[in-house]
């Protein structure tokens, strides 16, 4: 058997990455969920990063952002 017909992941030969694999799993996941696990899941979500710009070799302050903006 060689490299080029080696079993190949799913996700993959469908021309996704893991990530939006997983995404995709966990959002099947939290739709089939029944009260109050669903409203529980919603909650924990919420996406949450910060951005930090770079100006002439200093740091700035961080801003912290949400999906939902």
């Amino acid at each position: 058997m060689s490299a080029t017909t080696a079993a190949v992941p799913f996700w993959r030969a469908a021309g996704m990455t893991y990530i939006g694999y997983s995404n995709v799993c966990a959002a099947l996941v939290r739709r089939c969920l029944k009260e109050p696990y669903k409203s529980e899941a919603a909650s924990r979500e919420k996406v949450h990063f910060s951005i930090t710009k770079w100006t002439d070799g200093k740091q700035e302050k961080p801003i912290v952002r949400t999906d939902d903006e």
